[in-house]
């Protein structure tokens, strides 16, 4: 019950976040990241959920393919038909240069045929990937300027100096919002490949959940720095 990710329950935590920063910061750019966030959600618990669904219909044409390209190479090799006095060592070579220039292109026709469904899944998981990598660094967009020494009057402000409207309790909130924001891209990305065994998706996944654990980690050093100067001095 507890070992596989539950979609609807990460677009429900989706949710509810994208309401909390709602109200604690209204129409703000932050709120609106947080609204494409529950959209991309809604969209990976679809597309998961595609992925993740054996499709019959495909499967069944690439049997139905298999099966009548042997029929028609067991009817091609039926109608060959060689008396023994022409079977000769020219013939022979010939005919193995020939049978093997066939088998080759069938197997990769077979191939292919094969290994469609798993290519169609794969090109769509790393479409929602890629779409995730962007999101990241949009929401990492939005914390570059919160910097907590500029608040903290640790130096001197200059003429293009962001504007600083956060109190220190607001950007530890703001801060902290970017961080659960990332640590759920990272879940929607796993999403993709929990009841998908391929190689390059899994790859594609874990830098996902690389970069999302690095910009995560700048995030907790600037609420860390935060937290220390709120702690009383002894």
């Amino acid at each position: 019950m507890y070992r596989n990710l539950d979609p609807a329950a990460i677009v429900r935590t989706v949710a509810a976040l994208r309401r909390r920063i709602d109200d604690r910061f209204p129409d703000s750019g932050l709120s609106k990241v947080a609204v494409e966030l529950l959209d991309v959600a809604n969209e990976a618990r679809q597309r998961a959920k595609f992925i993740a669904r054996p499709h019959f219909a495909l499967r069944g044409a690439c049997v139905i393919a298999v099966v009548l390209t042997l029929a028609v190479l067991a009817g091609l090799l039926a109608m060959i038909k060689l008396e023994d006095e022409q079977l000769t060592w020219v013939t022979l070579v010939q005919l193995v240069e020939s049978g093997l220039n066939d088998l080759v292109l069938l197997g990769a026709g077979l191939f292919f045929l094969i290994t469609l469904e798993t290519r169609i899944k794969r090109r769509r998981a790393m479409q929602a990937i890629h779409e995730l990598r962007s999101l990241a660094h949009v929401i990492d967009m939005h914390q570059l300027t919160k910097d907590p020494q500029a608040l903290l009057g640790e130096g001197p402000a200059t003429q293009h100096s962001p504007e600083r409207v956060l109190s220190p309790y607001e950007l530890a909130r703001y801060l902290d919002y970017c961080s659960e924001m990332l640590s759920l891209v990272g879940k929607m990305a796993a999403l993709y490949v929990e009841k998908f065994d391929d190689s390059v998706a899994l790859a594609a996944v874990d830098s996902i959940e690389d970069l999302t654990t690095g910009l995560s980690r700048k995030i907790w050093q600037k609420i860390t720095l935060l937290e220390s100067h709120a702690e009383p001095q002894t």
